[in-house]
This record gives structure tokens, C-alpha cells and sequence, in this order.
């Protein structure tokens, strides 16, 4: 079976486009992606991939995610969310997700999985694992604590995007900043006064790159007013 799926990836794949997606996951040395090797096929194309293929065990789906390929470990992880979403014992695929973050090492990656997951699996859970992820070493398992509560999000469940917002406040990371601006966004899309206070408490210490994502749908003259004033209280 992972003959016939890699087989029918190569058919896929695009050297102009994997040209570009190169340079837009930053796989230069010295950059988050570093090594990371691209055919050129797009998230649409992974996705009929994925569908097709939906019923690869997970020895195989494990096989397929170890690749160097970023397709292919796109690949694996869109059927782990496929079978997540079928299976009746989901401990196992949440298990398994939790095992393999090392390979799920680029914000693509996370960002189509994590909440789908990670957030799903744990809506009515204890969180601790995510506040372990969000003090890790690794970048990306930083990135997968904040954007699992994406799903939480969902369900009108702000506390855990908050906390660990505020964990992931000091992170070195723009990967990271991102995250946290884009999720706290989705919080005031739903609330805007939770988001307006957590603001009020926090947007002098939070990275620009934060700041912009959360306030980015606000009117013009209201974010400009955040910007300015987190620039003279710096200066």
C-alpha cells in the first residue's frame, strides 16, 4: 500500500511549485524548515490523496509520516485526521498524534491537524498535556499546544487559549507569534470583550507580530491607537 500511495504522490508532484514552496516554508539553512523537501503538490491535491487512501493502518500511516518528503507527511497526517474522525476508539489515533510530533515539524502541518485532533480529543478533558507542549523545547509542539485550542475556540471555550497565550507571551519565536495573535483573534471574533481584555492586560508585553494578528480585523483607527501606544510605552 505505501508503494502504490507514494506512487500515485510522484504523479502529483510540481517542480515549479516546489520551487516556490521551497522558499515559502523557509527551508533554507539556518531557517524553521531547514531541510525540508518539497514535490510541489498542493493542500487540495493531499487531500484526494488522503481520501483515497483513508484506510492505511497506522503502521503504515507511521511509515509514511517518518518521510522526508513534506507531502508525504502532510500526506499521513490528513488520514490520521480522516480516521480520527471515523474511528469509534479515538484514544488510539490521539495517542499516536502525540508520539509523532517530532515529524510534524511545519506550521502546515500543524495548523491542519492539531485542532482537528489534539483540540477534538480533549474538548471535555483534562488539558495538561497542551500546557506541557507549550513549555517545550521543540517549536512546533509550542505551536501545537496554542492551535489545539483552536477547536475549543470553536465551542465558545476561551480559558485554555488564554492561559496559554500568556505562556507562549515570551516565546523567542515569530512561528509561535503568529499562533498566538491568530487565536486570540478567533476569541474576539466570537467575544470581542475577552479578547479587549486580555489586550488591556497584556499588549505592552506581547510581541508585535502577536499583537498585529489579534487586532488585524479591528477598525483602522482603533488598532492604530494599540500600535502607537505599545510603541511609546516602549520608547
Amino acid at each position: 500500500m505505501i508503494g502504490k500511495i507514494k506512487q500515485d504522490i510522484i504523479k502529483e508532484a510540481n517542480s515549479e511549485k516546489a520551487k516556490i514552496l521551497q522558499g515559502f516554508f523557509k527551508t533554507g539553512k539556518g531557517e524553521y524548515g531547514e531541510g525540508d523537501i518539497f514535490l510541489g503538490i498542493t493542500v487540495p491535491q493531499s487531500r484526494k490523496i488522503a481520501k483515497k487512501y483513508s484506510s492505511l493502518q497506522l503502521k503504515e500511516i507511521s511509515l509514511l509520516l517518518q518521510s522526508k518528503v513534506h507531502e508525504e507527511r502532510l500526506i499521513a497526517l490528513l488520514i490520521l485526521v480522516e480516521k480520527y474522525n471515523k474511528a469509534q476508539d479515538k484514544n488510539q489515533i490521539f495517542d499516536f498524534y502525540l508520539k509523532n510530533t517530532k515529524y510534524i515539524n511545519n506550521w502546515d502541518l500543524v495548523d491542519l491537524t492539531a485542532d482537528k485532533i489534539m483540540g477534538n480529543f480533549l474538548l471535555n478533558k483534562s488539558r495538561e498535556v497542551l500546557y506541557n507542549l507549550a513549555k517545550s523545547d521543540n517549536l512546533w509542539e509550542r505551536r501545537i499546544a496554542i492551535i489545539s485550542t483552536f477547536h475549543f475556540i470553536k465551542n465558545n471555550q476561551f480559558n485554555e487559549t488564554l492561559k496559554i497565550a500568556e505562556i507562549l507571551l515570551k516565546d523567542d519565536h515569530d512561528i509561535i507569534h503568529k499562533a498566538v495573535g491568530w487565536m486570540l483573534r478567533e476569541i474576539g471574533k466570537r467575544d470581542l470583550s475577552i479578547l479587549e481584555s486580555f489586550l488591556k492586560k497584556y499588549y505592552n508585553r506581547m510581541p508585535r507580530t502577536a499583537l498585529r494578528y489579534a487586532i488585524e480585523k479591528f477598525p483602522e483607527d482603533k488598532r492604530q491607537a494599540y500600535l502607537k501606544e505599545k510603541f511609546n510605552r516602549r520608547f
